[in-house]
């Protein structure tokens, strides 16, 4: 019976291998002595179940005479043999659950077999057979009970200890299967004092459900006032982030912390658990629900074949790395020029692959995309069938302030790259674009808007067979760098939280959303298309920090907003399109637009004289260069380069 006790935990000298001498005399005695009040429970248990089965069968209060003691000595001679060798007496009941009961079953069972049996050799006059079945059927429900209450005891207390008897009062929105687990997880944590269901469903309102009422909206925000709700947590799974962002809306007025439950998908087998419990993220809300992607399309691009990801360790290039590798591609190849950033995204995809026994060779690939040999390299050993080419620089401050560098990695990068695929036929290259490149303000926007050019030139040259696409889109929640984990970090410091201007607007879309509809917009393309993914409705960021606030349960009372003014190439707003009237496609969020480019003969000569300036380190020369091959970009009029600065500086000293 022992090898039934799989939630039964042997507490022996074992469990304390680091208590020597004294203290193990000392934890031994402590063991000995619960051990003993167990054992004297369950014999005066058996005593009583006794007294009570004789009390039941005879309707009367029972004073045994004569051989009747008998009885009363028999069961716990049986009972404890029974239970020692099922091992109850070795069972840490903090720790048992409902396989621990189940043992408990047995042994009882198992006793009431031999004590019936024993009646019937025995035949003891005034003693009923009935009492050997009668007495077990107690003894069960008794000793099972004990079990629990013990065990309920000592979560009692543990819970009391880690919590120090501080509570926070809890509101559940969403009454379904994942509201009814949570409560359950809570209550063995005690944790939270829930106060009772939210939902929506109004043939619900005002019934109980597992000892708590389920109240309506309007009900709950009165309940907020009268009870001191602290936390609302949204148990709702599938609900979709509009549902969601709609719930947030109502709640975010009063002064409550609003958690929530991870996706459907991230939960393991269904089970919920107070671990699940996260933070509402601004991506939770900002983002949309997946729009259904043309699976045909993508096996028939990527099943199968060999596919690079340029930037594999960035932001987009990882999350791109995640999703194609769904697609179940023979080989990617991931290149990166930080060691760093590729070993995690190597490790993530290995694991990933083991884990759904995906076939898959994932090869991390050291490299800089302006190394052309490098790349030449790697499409000789592997010959890609396709490229996704995501590696820049795209902090907007940061290549302003290194202008030179910007244009090298972004312009040269792209270059390379396009150069290399047509030299070794690679079907396909899609090139990871910005809406910063629509009339740029900043080196970084024009330099991908030059990125751009390449591929719509190269595109239009008939001397190869390359498919050269660009997917056009702005910024992503929660990428490097970005404004969104820039607010998180200065909320978490306890403010201020800074933003540049309070008219600025930026799009917004989650980074698998961005991931999933660039590959999705690389297997429509069918040459020089600008693809444009569609971001919603541009945010306000002086809106987003505030609701960012909110969500930490804070107030701009407690977190400040300072407005330090616009950095140098900043604009106040981003577009997506630079002429009109863009293409619908079969997605509903990808439009296609076909815009201005230079020929590539033309196009090849300028690049060449720009690479001269840039091996110079002459930014001036290229800051005019890149002006005269993208002529909406209107630059800052002050100079924002560091080491052009610095040199004024020398000599103005000189």
């Amino acid at each position: 019976m022992m090898n039934n006790t799989a939630e039964l935990q042997l507490v022996d000298n074992s469990f304390y291998p680091d208590i020597q001498g004294t203290k193990k005399t000392v934890v031994a005695a402590i063991l000995y002595n619960k051990r003993f009040f167990v054992v004297a429970l369950d014999m005066l248990l058996a005593l009583l179940t006794v007294w009570m089965a004789f009390s039941l069968r005879l309707e009367l209060l029972h004073t045994p005479t004569g051989s009747q003691w008998l009885i009363y000595l028999l069961a716990p001679l049986l009972m404890l043999p029974v239970f020692i060798y099922s091992g109850l007496y070795q069972a840490v009941y903090r720790h048992s659950g409902f396989t621990a009961f189940v043992t408990v079953v047995k042994a009882v069972a198992a006793y009431g077999l031999f004590f019936l049996s024993a009646l019937m050799l025995l035949n003891i006059p005034g003693v009923p057979l009935s009492i050997g079945i009668l007495q077990p059927m107690i003894c069960l429900l008794m000793i099972g009970g004990s079990r629990g209450l013990i065990r309920f005891w000592y979560i009692t207390i543990d819970a009391k200890k880690q919590n120090k008897g501080v509570q926070e009062k809890l509101l559940i929105y969403g009454a379904g299967s994942a509201g009814m687990a949570i409560v359950n997880s809570i209550n063995r944590s005690s944790k939270f004092d829930v106060a009772g269901f939210v939902d929506d469903n109004p043939k619900l309102h005002g019934l109980t459900l597992n000892g708590l009422k389920v109240y309506s909206l309007k009900q709950a925000e009165q309940l907020i006032a009268n009870r001191v709700i602290t936390n609302v947590l949204l148990a709702m799974p599938s609900a979709s982030r509009i549902r969601r962002n709609e719930i947030v809306e109502k709640l975010h007025k009063y002064p409550v912390h609003i958690q929530m439950l991870p996706g459907v998908e991230e939960l393991i087998d269904g089970r919920v658990t107070v671990s699940d419990i996260k933070e509402i993220q601004i991506e939770d809300l900002l983002g949309r629900d997946p729009v259904s992607c043309n699976k045909v399309i993508l096996n028939d691009i990527i099943a199968g074949k060999v596919v690079m990801v340029t930037g594999a360790g960035g932001s987009i290039g990882s999350e791109l790395c995640q999703q194609l590798l769904t697609a179940y591609p023979s080989k990617l190849l991931l290149v990166d020029n930080t060691e760093y950033n590729l070993f995690n995204i190597h490790n993530e995809l290995e694991s990933r692959c083991l884990r759904l026994n995906v076939k898959t060779e994932v090869v991390p690939l050291l490299g800089d995309v302006t190394d052309k040999k490098r790349l030449a390299e790697i499409c000789r050993a592997f010959e890609p069938s396709v490229i996704y080419h995501a590696a820049a620089y795209k902090h907007v401050p940061m290549v302003e302030h290194n202008p030179v560098q910007g244009v090298r990695n972004n312009v040269l990068g792209t270059l390379a790259v396009a150069e290399v695929a047509v030299q070794f036929g690679v079907s396909s290259v899609v090139l990871v674009s910005t809406d910063k490149a629509v009339r740029p303000t900043n080196v970084m926007g024009a330099s991908k808007r030059l990125c751009e050019l390449i591929f719509q030139a190269l595109a239009d040259n008939p001397k190869h067979k390359t498919c050269f696409s660009m997917v056009r889109f702005g910024n992503v929640l929660g990428s490097s760098g970005s404004v969104v984990s820039r607010f998180r970090q200065q909320i978490k410091e306890g403010g201020p939280v800074t933003i540049t201007h309070k008219d600025i607007t930026r799009y917004f879309m989650t980074i698998p959303e961005a991931a999933q509809l660039i590959i999705q917009a690389g297997a429509m393309a069918s040459g020089g298309d600008v693809f444009l993914l569609d971001m919603g409705e541009p945010v306000k960021i002086i809106d987003l920090a505030r609701r960012m606030i909110a969500l930490s349960g804070l107030s701009v009372r407690d977190v400040a907003i300072s407005v330090t003014g616009l950095r140098p190439g900043e604009k106040l707003y981003e577009e997506l399109l630079i002429g009109n009237n863009p293409s619908p496609t079969s997605n509903l969020r990808i439009f296609k637009a076909k815009e201005n480019f230079m020929p590539w003969s033309q196009l090849h000569k300028e690049l060449a004289h720009l690479t001269i300036a840039i091996n110079n380190n002459d930014s001036v020369k290229v800051k005019r260069l890149v002006m005269r091959l993208v002529p909406e970009y209107q630059p800052t009029a002050t100079t924002a380069d560091f080491i052009a600065i610095q040199q004024k500086r020398q000599l103005s000293a000189a």
